[in-house]
């Protein structure tokens, strides 16, 4: 139990001041997530648990001490080991324990919907430790396909959290990261220069690697040049007796994300077995890399949920102007529209990965063009949804005692990791391009809403007559900006309650409308905002 802070402080009376927020259910306060399902499952525990009032203050705390690097002991010898506040532990510990990492390959129904609402979930209090929890459930198809890995593919499934130094074979779970980016390369991997040579059934890596996330991990999936060209293989971080020749160089000093580690790392002749063929990493690293994407495409929605929430407190508990925030009709105009763009992602992005769950060729087909439309439109807009939330509080949305610093810090990163928007645009065109029936399930789901709204109809026209045949490179983020719109107004008109869907095709499919937040039509609002954020 903790006490209330004293409000008469000798000079003046604290006053005009919104009460702490104390415990919040994230599961039961969110109306647009708790629609998706009919069985909560381990969501309700796991929503109610992030929220509370203990878990907010571990978070801070995660986020205040950053990872320490030790790379020595007191002789001199090498350590190559990175400590996380116990706080950061705390988190794992929580979401490897719900699943985060795993319902999704458990064998249960809706599997990756109910990894994604994790993801919304975990991202919304601390979003740091998702980097680990995410590449250990991209990895699990790829490993499930290695020969050789089964202790490793049925030890990443594990709900017991293990931080412990030792190889894989003696823990109780494990977690992988990547590390694929080089110096000279970025995002063209191929341009990939660290090498690797035969060593009897195993495998010795030779090489830097500029971004290597989680460095603490168990092992991870990584591409280097053999004889036949670039291979992927799995790396141990520990083998039996001592640790592997990876090399930390220097952990990452980022603008966001600060509770967990990225490092530079080298192989010094780090043993690595190989997964697939010699010469087939890129094709076999893909796999990992689209559950990835999705993950990115959801997590934005959660930084979105989580700046609203401050907002919505701070315009219920604080008045100006003789009244409440949240009864002037300028405040209810600016903050309805932001929650149509966070709304709208929510949305998206949890049909997407009900398609992920899918077992035919169209939903397979659909979950490769949905997660790149839905990871490129809720990355281009977090940034400015989370940057107007901080302006409505005002000074107070500015510093440190609020979470919105950390918010704002982390809201670029989904949009920079597994493919920038460049990238993923130019992704997306060659996917439309390759495959026939991706173009055919995309334009089935915007059909799906036509005749629901005459502003989604016109839209609608007006994209198909300006793409009719192929979309030029540079046009390429315009496409996929137009496509996500539809795509997101198609879903929410299918899906959404009434106030919302109207909203959201009145606003963002009618041209005409001001370009920044609070630009929508006197009344427009409605109900929009009881809809969304319930008291």
């Amino acid at each position: 139990m903790m006490l209330e802070g004293r409000s008469d402080l000798g000079t003046h009376d604290v006053a005009n001041q919104p009460e702490p927020q104390g415990d919040r259910d994230l599961w039961q306060g969110d109306p647009l997530l708790r629609g998706h399902f009919t069985n909560a499952g381990d969501l309700a525990g796991y929503g109610a648990l992030l929220g509370s009032q203990q878990m907010r203050a571990a978070a801070r705390n995660a986020n205040r001490h950053a990872p320490e690097l030790e790379l020595f002991d007191a002789g001199g010898r090498r350590l190559d080991e990175v400590h996380f506040h116990p706080a950061y532990h705390r988190f794992m510990e929580a979401s490897v324990a719900a699943g985060y990492h795993s319902v999704a390959w458990e064998g249960g129904a809706d599997g990756h919907l109910r990894h994604a609402a994790m993801v919304y979930l975990a991202s919304q209090v601390e979003p740091g430790h998702c980097c680990p929890l995410t590449m250990t459930y991209a990895a699990t198809p790829v490993l499930r396909r290695a020969e050789g890995l089964g202790d490793w593919a049925a030890g990443v499934l594990s709900r017991r959290y293990d931080p412990s130094v030792q190889a894989a074979g003696g823990k109780a779970g494990l977690t992988l990261g990547m590390a694929m980016t080089e110096k000279q390369g970025g995002s063209d991997v191929r341009a990939n220069a660290t090498r690797a040579a035969a060593d009897g059934a195993a495998w010795r890596l030779t090489g830097h690697k500029w971004f290597c996330s989680a460095p603490m991990s168990d092992g991870f999936l990584t591409l280097a040049q053999t004889g036949q060209g670039l291979t992927c293989f799995l790396v141990p971080r520990w083998l039996e007796g001592g640790r592997n020749a990876i090399r930390i160089q220097r952990l990452k000093d980022k603008l966001g994300n600060r509770s967990n580690a990225s490092a530079e790392i080298e192989y010094q002749g780090a043993l690595a077995h190989r997964i697939g063929e010699e010469g087939d990493g890129i094709r076999t690293i893909v796999k990992m890399v689209h559950h990835t994407r999705l993950d990115t495409a959801i997590a934005p929605a959660g930084l979105m949920r989580a700046a609203l929430d401050q907002a919505y407190h701070w315009v219920r508990h604080r008045s100006a102007f003789q009244r409440r925030l949240i009864d002037q009709p300028l405040m209810r105009a600016v903050l309805a529209d932001v929650t149509l763009d966070w709304a709208g992602s929510l949305m998206l992005g949890l049909h997407v990965a009900a398609h992920f769950d899918g077992t035919s060729a169209q939903d397979r087909a659909f979950a490769r063009i949905g997660v790149a439309l839905a990871k490129y439109l809720a990355n281009k807009l977090c940034p400015l949804v989370v940057t107007e939330a901080m302006e409505v509080l005002g000074g107070m949305g500015y510093v440190e005692d609020t979470p919105l610093p950390m918010l704002y810090r982390e809201a670029p990163l989904n949009g920079i990791w597994e493919g920038s928007a460049n990238v993923i645009c130019l992704d997306a065109l060659r996917t439309l391009a390759k495959d026939p029936l991706a173009s055919e399930v995309l334009e089935a789901e915007l059909l799906a809403a036509r005749g629901l709204h005459p502003a989604f109809d016109a839209a609608l026209r007006t994209h198909r007559d300006r793409w009719a045949g192929t979309v030029s490179e540079a046009e390429a983020r315009w496409f996929v900006e137009s496509a996500a719109l539809l795509l997101t107004a198609s879903v929410l008109l299918r899906h959404a309650p009434p106030a919302l869907a109207e909203g959201y095709a009145a606003s963002r499919l009618t041209p005409g409308r001001g370009r920044f937040f609070g630009a929508l039509p006197a009344g427009q609002s409605g109900d929009l905002l009881d809809v969304c954020f319930p008291e």
